[in-house]
């Protein structure tokens, strides 16, 4: 390699890792856009999920076959790349498999990087036939359409690609080595590739080298490519699952949150010494606004959870409301959520830093009331999700804003608020009359 192709590395590797940090500096500008809200306690407790749940993978193999396939890809993933750092390495200084001095070792990780190939490619053509062939219905679902089906389908050939190309540079570089050309040192152990380079048979010294040199580059830069394409895609999962499982709600389940303000009015209404004319004791206490009507009113880790989503569908298969034929699907709360946020951003780059009212909003543009009050608040989506999102938490937020700021939830529910206030039950009896069925039976 030249000192003319060390510099042209150079200069791709500069642009790939200095594109990827400025996608990632616009991901942590749009999250912190979010309302604060506090998740640092139980540090121990969060550590746990997040080494369990995205390091352990253990929410995936609740469905096996997809969870074994996923956990092959992700291994795969993670351990294949380790040969990112030797590939650097290499390109900057124009060495040849510079880590081959570690010896048997070197010969185990090139080895078991070759089997987790094969491992993954079948896993990925598993994934796609799973999509396009079988067409399971949680892939297949009217929410899953347009670009998001698109992104599912080039994230696999990507994968199938680099592990190609990753086969096919091993497999010229054995060949190479085996033939004692130039600086091709013996070096690795080829379990898989020893069966494709006499496929080079025939071929020329240069020709070899050529082939091998262009996979290599293929190689890299596809994973350059693919780095950045994360920001697009639902595979941006890959590096936010961590953040997102350390910061989870780690409440039980169906405990809500309840506002302080409306909490401190409460007390101060069944108190009979308080004037009820009286300013609040803590004005900072009354929030500007009650629940979400846009991604802004949202916190910041639920916007954090809308970057995470990976869109695999578990919770709208577990939803008993869109099981059941409604229009709501958690997936699509998630998906729309992360959509009017990168609007919102796109926005604010466009208004040098400053967001400009566009009379658009997450509740009606993006997510129809009729999705709302779909829910049940079962909390089968939060549990199903293998990365610990929680499309209820917006949902009820939501939900929040319509009643609290518009009094527009659905007739039962204010028929039923109506008598809780009057009657102080959800039943339409006066408290007389309340135990007047006893008699009747």
């Amino acid at each position: 390699m030249s000192y003319l192709d060390n510099i042209l590395f150079l200069i791709i590797l500069g642009l790939g890792f200095g594109y990827f940090a400025l996608n990632v500096k616009k991901i942590a500008r749009n999250i912190k856009l979010g309302q604060k809200v506090n998740r640092t306690d139980n540090s121990s407790e969060r550590w746990k999920n997040m080494t369990m749940i995205a390091l352990g993978q253990s929410k995936m193999v609740k469905r096996p076959i997809a969870g074994f396939l996923h956990i092959i890809v992700y291994v795969g993933f993670i351990i294949i790349n380790l040969e990112l750092l030797e590939i650097v390495i290499d390109g900057l200084f124009g060495t040849h498999r510079v880590f081959s001095f570690m010896g048997g070792f070197y010969d185990v990780l090139i080895a078991s990087f070759e089997i987790l190939a094969v491992l993954v490619l079948v896993s990925v053509i598993a994934f796609w036939s799973r999509r396009n062939v079988i067409k399971l219905k949680r892939f297949v679902s009217s929410d899953l359409k347009n670009w998001p089906k698109s992104d599912a389908n080039y994230i696999l050939y990507f994968e199938i690609v680099l592990m190609s190309l990753f086969l096919i540079m091993n497999s010229a570089d054995l060949w190479l080595q085996e033939m004692n050309v130039h600086h091709y040192n013996q070096a690795g152990s080829f379990p898989i590739s020893q069966f494709i380079s006499p496929l080079f048979n025939g071929l020329s010294e240069g020709v070899v080298v050529v082939i091998e040199r262009t996979a290599w580059w293929l190689h890299i830069c596809g994973i350059l490519v693919f780095l950045n394409y994360l920001y697009f895609s639902k595979h941006l999962h890959i590096l936010l699952a961590f953040p997102n499982t350390y910061f989870a709600d780690l409440n039980a389940k169906g405990k809500f949150d309840n506002l302080e303000s409306v909490t401190n009015e409460v007390k101060l209404m069944m108190d009979p010494s308080v004037d009820p004319f009286a300013a609040p004791a803590n004005p900072e206490t009354v929030p500007a606004k009650f629940g979400a009507s846009d991604v802004l009113d949202l916190n910041w880790v639920q916007l954090l959870n809308a970057y995470t989503c990976t869109e695999c569908g578990r919770c709208a298969s577990s939803c008993p409301a869109n099981l059941t034929g409604k229009k709501l699907s958690p997936r699509k709360i998630m998906m729309d959520t992360r959509d009017r946020l990168e609007e919102v951003g796109k926005n604010i780059d466009l208004n040098k830093g400053v967001f400009v009212p566009d009379n658009k909003s997450l509740l009606n543009d993006y997510i129809t009331t009729e999705e709302l009050w779909s829910c049940t608040s079962c909390n089968a989506c939060v549990e199903e999700c293998p990365v610990n999102i929680s499309p209820l938490s917006i949902i009820m937020d939501m939900r929040r804003y319509l009643v609290m700021e518009q009094s527009a939830a659905p007739m039962p529910i204010n028929a039923m608020m109506a008598n809780i206030e009057n009657n102080g039950a959800p039943w339409q009896y006066n408290q007389m009359d309340r135990l007047n069925w006893k008699e009747e039976n």
